[in-house]
């Protein structure tokens, strides 16, 4: 009969702290609730500035704060995909959940650190960080790439499209990542 009560007790204790997690969650996404609606994804996001990343997509958190996650807009839910750069931003397409799109004038650094909320590689370059915009509210989004390797050039190529789009603020991109005139002439 006492082991009964005992397993009872650790039942209930389990229980409580499931239900105080899933509140914790219900708050946490009230709170992001005044986020704006993310960028919709382009019907075609153009060709590669460099090689995709496969990996996870680890989460969003507000910029600089490492562990303050967002879940609003389903930014919180990890899942494995690809991180691909593009002329017209960053798409991380995420295995069996939404794909979300950065576009490039929205981007404000890209550079790797030692986790986010979610993953702590205990490595300095063990999580890639997109820092960008939405809205008013600065972001990071964090992808732990397979082969951490292949970063370098990714982040090489993101900066350099981070730099054209603050050189040329105004000026549209065409398709193939070149800026245009305001007449649309390639310039």
């Amino acid at each position: 009969m006492q082991r009964l009560w005992l397993t009872l007790a650790v039942l209930a204790v389990c229980g409580l702290a499931g239900y105080g997690l899933l509140l914790g969650w219900r708050h946490r996404a009230e709170r992001h609730t005044g986020l704006p609606e993310l960028p919709s994804v382009p019907e075609v996001v153009g060709p590669a500035l460099a090689p995709p990343l496969t990996g996870l997509y680890v989460s969003t958190t507000t910029a600089g704060n490492w562990q303050d996650r967002i879940v609003a807009r389903g930014l919180g839910r990890r899942a494995g995909g690809t991180v691909e750069l593009t002329a017209q931003g960053v798409l991380i397409d995420r295995a069996g959940d939404d794909a979300i799109f950065l576009p490039a004038g929205s981007l404000t650094s890209v550079s790797t650190g030692p986790g986010i909320a979610g993953k702590v590689m205990g490595l300095p370059n063990g999580v890639l960080i997109i820092t960008w915009r939405l809205g008013a509210v600065e972001l990071d989004s964090g992808f732990r790439a397979d082969d951490p390797e292949r970063q370098a050039a990714w982040i090489g190529a993101a900066n350099e499209l981070i730099g054209r789009d603050r050189a040329h603020p105004d000026s549209p991109q065409r398709p193939d990542g070149g800026a245009t005139t305001s007449n649309g002439a390639p310039a």
